[in-house]
């Protein structure tokens, strides 16, 4: 905006000048008022509160009872209740995604007994997205490349099967079975997905303790459960937290049929065209295909899908 001058003012007479200066008072006001009248997307009226988030009079983790009588387990938690609550944006990429992906993790927990809970750990590890940590860790569960191979996975230059969201699933259910028999919570199994079995093990020892919520552990480890609970509050009560989602808004689950592949593949581009698809999008339901092209000189059977609303 151009700014008066005040001696061309006076130099034009005062009439001028008065009638400049009333100009100006009447537009600003109007820019006010209007700009109050500016509340954030989905709020009913024109007063924009941000409040304290009540804590749950109780609350349980895989059947395990949090200790909400603690001080110190109460700010942990409403820490991470208040983060998650008003990074809107991310808690709502995280509801729909977790419309679209939940149903493909929630039988695997199932059928290998890990409880429902540990759904969230998914979406803590990764937002639910095949991304890749600074440490080499990947996929929705971010499994490092040892673990991946320990586990069965297949993890080299051309196929890296910790992106294959069911196969990355199974193997951490494996490894959550195997840190509660070490362990003797499905908490501290928890724990373990972050810290490693033996780190929680050691600290177990070091500290005289039995569980999770009496341990002093480093930061990241120190909110791992608290992020997952405050998630499973957030998740299951989104209307409490101001999250109000119709579920067209939702991200849906895509149906898919399964090509059964036990040699090597040439061409990839020209795979996905003979299959009525992209390149992009065979790459987009398969991204543990890392190239234009599968080796396979084993021969190994793998199960390629392929969305069936390209068809």
């Amino acid at each position: 905006m151009k700014k008066f001058k005040l001696n061309n003012l006076l130099f034009r007479g005062n009439s001028m000048a008065l009638f400049a200066v009333l100009f100006t008072c009447v537009f600003f006001l109007f820019r006010n008022a209007a700009s109050n009248e500016m509340v954030p997307p989905g709020t009913q009226d024109a007063s924009y509160r941000v409040e304290a988030i009540p804590l749950p009079d109780d609350l349980f983790f895989a059947g395990e009872k949090v200790l909400l009588h603690d001080p110190d387990v109460q700010e942990r938690l409403d820490r991470e209740l208040l983060v998650n609550t008003y990074w809107q944006s991310n808690a709502l990429l995280m509801l729909k995604r977790a419309n679209k992906y939940f149903p493909i993790i929630e039988p695997i927990l199932a059928k290998n007994g890990v409880p429902d809970d540990f759904k969230y750990l998914a979406v803590i590890e990764s937002g639910l997205q095949n991304v890749t940590s600074p440490a080499g860790a990947k996929g929705f569960w971010q499994i490092m490349p040892k673990t991946g191979k320990e586990y069965g996975l297949e993890v080299n230059t051309n196929v890296d099967e910790r992106l294959h969201l069911k196969k990355a699933t199974e193997t951490a259910c494996a490894y959550l079975l195997k840190a509660k028999r070490e362990l003797g919570s499905w908490t501290l199994a928890a724990a373990a997905y972050n810290a490693g079995v033996y780190g929680i093990k050691r600290r177990l020892t070091e500290q005289q303790v039995d569980n999770y919520f009496d341990l002093l552990l480093g930061e990241e480890t120190g909110r791992y459960l608290f992020r997952a609970l405050a998630l499973k509050r957030i998740f299951s009560h989104p209307e409490h937290h101001g999250f109000f989602l119709d579920s067209t808004f939702l991200y849906q689950p895509v149906a898919s049929k399964v090509v059964v592949v036990d040699t090597a593949i040439t061409d990839m581009v020209k795979f996905a065209k003979d299959n009525g698809v992209t390149y992009k999008t065979l790459k987009i339901h398969n991204p543990w295909l890392k190239d234009p092209f599968l080796k396979n000189a084993s021969r190994k059977v793998y199960e390629i899908e392929i969305p069936l609303a390209a068809e």
